[in-house]
């Protein structure tokens, strides 16, 4: 059992296992935003910098379409890898130390092969895909060179996401947070240094961001080796064990997919953006870097319900499991509520931040205008999908996600946006109308109650009572 006193994790530990539930939420809640926000910030700099100082297609470089690609390739990995981060608040949990170490250190392991991998896999596949998104001929250079930079630093990427993933399983979600803070202070002042005062234009970008990755990385490693056992790294004993392998690839592959059926979904709605031209494509990068503190916000709730539910999970407190889901379930929405109202009332100030363009801010806020209000819809989606993979159920919320979200968007964009062809508003409504229809998806299936049990049976506890 770890020394309660003296380590601060497991104290956070203690806390969410036991005590108020909304306090517990929140305290894990806010680090988590925060390192998030942090996290969205690395390309927000790229695209405000670029969008002023260089130029609208550069602006379109960096997000128009190179985002998604970097989401599609990169989210994959991360999503596997969350099994390991779910198997570790289970064993955690339950104080099966030596299970939790073997467990770190081949989640390591997959961050160094998996970099490797999907470093070679971007820089071979890039051009190709961004040429298959319809990316216009005057950006189309810009963004094979952001991507390729890109794709150059995976390795220290992977490591500080799976790293920080590690301290965030066992409760202690601030050294991730002061990592995210600090490295992102070093892309703005690279971003200045190499964009503005070297005029190294969107490589520079791409260079900034994966130099300052690599600091986050450094700072995570050399925690995780100064940590007490369980968390402690030992660089000598990193490698796959195959029977937790097994275990998070049962686990992690289906968030993975997830994550991949997202993007692609993303990748046939940006080619249809694309054709657009470069002025919508630019105006939908501002959008998106807006929006994304809706997703980084709702995330932040995944993440805080997946680890509770997990050590909660692990400790056989089931009553507390569902509780804490709708705990977390009424904030999340509250947010959302709160968050919508910030965007929609400042939102041509902040696209002000990302060009002077008129026609491209003009552009952006209809269509922040008639997404942001769908946001509400979206809540159930992330709330019950992390609850379930902190229990270990994350096949069916794949399977939901496929076909409500993925499957739909793509039907909707080649069937059925052709319908009102011209018509860039009726080919985004495919977003509001997947989000409302897999949260039904997600309510009757969570509210059924067979999931809880599936997860005990495969747990071995199925003879354990609410509590």
């Amino acid at each position: 059992m770890l020394p309660h006193k003296k380590r601060p994790a497991a104290q956070d530990v203690h806390g969410i296992t036991e005590g108020v539930i909304w306090k517990q939420l929140l305290a894990f809640f806010f680090p988590i935003l925060l390192g998030t926000f942090f996290q969205q910030l690395y390309n927000t700099a790229d695209a405000i910098i670029v969008g002023k100082f260089v130029g609208k297609e550069a602006l379109a470089a960096v997000g128009g379409g190179t985002g998604t690609l970097i989401n599609l390739i990169v989210g994959f990995f991360v999503g596997l890898s969350s099994g390991a981060t779910v198997i570790l608040s289970q064993f955690f949990g339950a104080r099966r130390q030596q299970d939790a170490s073997r467990t770190v250190h081949t989640a390591m392991a997959m961050a160094i092969f998996g970099g490797l991998l999907l470093m070679a896999l971007g820089l071979v596949a890039s051009p190709v895909i961004l040429r298959w998104m319809s990316t216009p001929e005057d950006v189309i250079d810009l963004a094979v060179l952001y991507t390729r930079i890109y794709f150059c630093g995976m390795i220290p990427s992977l490591i500080y996401n799976i790293g920080s993933g590690v301290l965030r399983a066992v409760g202690d979600s601030r050294r991730p947070l002061f990592f995210l803070i600090a490295s992102c202070m070093i892309n703005i002042v690279l971003d200045v240094v190499l964009v503005l005062g070297l005029e190294m234009g969107v490589a520079g970008a791409a260079l900034a961001t994966i130099l300052s990755q690599l600091a986050s990385a450094v700072l995570v490693v050399i925690t995780l080796m100064r940590s007490a056992p369980p968390l402690q790294l030992r660089p000598r004993e990193i490698r796959l064990h195959g029977d937790l392998l097994s275990r998070v690839v049962r686990i992690g592959l289906p968030a993975g997919l997830q994550s991949v059926l997202y993007s692609l979904s993303n990748l046939v709605i940006q080619a249809a953006i694309n054709g657009f031209g470069t002025d919508m494509m630019a105006a939908y990068t501002a959008y998106s870097k807006m929006d994304g503190l809706f997703w980084m916000t709702i995330g932040a709730f995944g993440v805080s319900i997946t680890t509770f539910v997990g050590q909660n999970f692990g400790a056989a407190k089931f009553d507390r499991v569902q509780k804490s889901v709708r705990v977390c379930l009424a904030m999340a929405a509250g947010a959302t509520l709160a968050l919508s109202g910030v965007l929609l009332l400042l939102g041509r100030p902040l696209f002000h931040l990302f060009t002077n363009e008129e026609i491209v801010i003009q552009r952006g806020l209809v269509v922040q205008r008639f997404l942001v209000p769908f946001f509400i819809t979206y809540v159930c989606i992330e709330v019950f999908s992390g609850a379930l993979r902190g229990a270990g159920e994350s096949l069916l919320p794949m399977v939901m996600t496929l076909l409500g979200v993925c499957v739909l968007r793509v039907l909707w964009v080649k069937l059925i946006a052709p319908l009102q062809s011209g018509s860039f508003l009726f080919m985004l409504a495919c977003y509001p109308i997947s989000w409302t229809l897999t949260s039904i998806l997600f309510v009757i299936y969570y509210f059924s109650g067979k999931w809880l049990e599936r997860c005990k049976q495969k747990a071995g506890l199925a003879d354990v009572s609410l509590q």
